[in-house]
């Protein structure tokens, strides 16, 4: 059944919520033991940093949106995922990992997709950029909150992340829905779009940046002790959404994501003989040589008023 996106806006409205809805000094924080504080820390760094890239990628949609109503959807959903970075960085302050003014580094391939999405996000298509995000939210806040929540015993912590999954939960909804609206369109038009927009520059740099932020993120959080298959079935989770939707399987991108997403799920596939090498090369890349962290991280706060 399609969603009708007046009601949707109406709920989201409706359920948004605030950090000075959370006591953050209530009891827990204490509950986080000194051998799981320094890979936590660099896990939330990466967590909080991953929502800007989503909500960097919001912004972008709600300049295509398919009608006015789903554009405002998507500037709710730049917003949300501000708000969810916030939170985290809320946390890490209340974890004591964070000194006064204190901001987490991201990790190269956070880096580099953020610079990417500055330079190309704005001139991808709705169709591309309409099935890399909802794919990216699917696979890695899917697997990465879902761990949190059963790694961390801080009452804190799981009030926030239901509040956070709620909201990727609306995200996911509308996601999925304009992704099959897309696949309704004239199919000529959606192959020369797919083709027109594979020989951009813009795309083929977004691939060689996606490629080793997913692997990056499975490296870690294996080792942070997530069984690999937690991650594999976040992003089965992506076909599965997808097959429900009518006319999505129309979409070209929907489907070299499904088919890239079978490569990551099977650990002995040849693809992770590039995708892990493209992990070691990244590492190696010359920190002057990064562009600057984009000017709107300074939105990022820990404090609760916002």
């Amino acid at each position: 059944m399609a969603i009708d996106m007046d009601v949707m806006l109406a709920k989201i409205k409706d359920r948004q919520w605030a950090l000075g809805d959370i006591d953050w000094n209530a009891p827990g924080a204490e509950r986080i033991t000194d051998e799981q504080r320094p890979k936590l820390k660099a896990f939330m760094a990466d967590l909080c940093w991953i929502e800007n890239i989503g909500a960097r990628g919001f912004a972008a949609l709600a300049k295509k949106a398919p009608n006015p109503t789903i554009a405002e959807i998507y500037r709710y959903f730049h917003a949300e995922e501000q708000r969810h970075a916030n939170a985290e960085l809320a946390l890490m302050k209340r974890w004591g990992m964070l000194d006064d003014g204190e901001m987490p580094e991201p990790n190269v391939n956070i880096r580099l997709s953020m610079d990417w999405l500055d330079k190309y996000a704005d001139s991808m298509s709705l169709s591309i950029l309409g099935t890399v995000i909802p794919m990216l939210e699917v696979a890695l806040d899917g697997a990465l909150l879902k761990f949190l929540l059963e790694e961390v015993d801080d009452p804190v912590c799981h009030q926030v992340f239901e509040k956070i999954n709620n909201d990727e939960s609306r995200h996911l909804a509308v996601d999925f829905e304009v992704l099959n609206m897309i696949g309704q369109a004239d199919l000529r038009r959606l192959l020369i779009e797919f083709v027109g927009s594979v020989a951009t520059p813009g795309l083929i740099i977004g691939a060689i940046m996606y490629v080793p932020l997913l692997n990056r993120i499975r490296n870690e959080i294996v080792g942070m002790g997530l069984e690999p298959e937690r991650l594999y079935n976040a992003v089965k989770r992506f076909r599965t959404l997808g097959e429900r939707g009518e006319y999505t399987h129309r979409v070209p991108t929907y489907q070299i994501l499904k088919l890239h997403a079978r490569m990551v799920i099977k650990p002995d596939n040849p693809y992770h003989w590039v995708a892990n090498p493209m992990v070691w090369v990244s590492d190696r890349i010359p920190r002057t040589l990064l562009s600057p962290i984009p000017s709107w991280f300074k939105e990022l706060t820990h404090e609760p008023a916002a």
